[in-house]
């Protein structure tokens, strides 16, 4: 009875985060544990070997407009992307900014454990 009413309490005051609990949308599975911070971290950047970053990984590097330009026009040279892809990435680019493919992505990205 007393779960309950805490419940009911939980759900009065944090309505939208009870609603997300409540969800399957919001639930990760948990597949291991480690107590060693040196194994963990190895284990959490092996996820990203052999991962090759695509258009919009380079531009979410860029500080500017200008630079992912470049960017996708060294692409689309090199044929790593379609000339229709590459028109697609400069509109975004113009209409939406750089941040628009998401937040800057930093040097360490792929080495640090997230």
């Amino acid at each position: 009875m007393e779960m309950e009413l805490e419940r009911r309490r939980f759900k009065k005051m944090f309505p939208r985060l009870s609603e997300e609990m409540e969800t399957e949308d919001n639930r990760y599975k948990i597949s291991s544990v480690r107590s060693d911070v040196s194994v963990a971290e190895r284990a959490s950047a092996k996820r990203f070997d052999n991962y090759l970053p695509d258009a919009v990984d380079y531009i979410r590097r860029c500080d500017s407009v200008k630079q992912a330009e470049e960017i996708v026009e060294y692409l689309e040279r090199r044929r790593e992307i379609t000339g229709d892809y590459a028109q697609k990435l400069r509109k975004q680019l113009k209409a939406k900014g750089v941040r628009s493919f998401g937040p800057k992505k930093q040097d360490d990205y792929y080495s640090r454990a997230e």
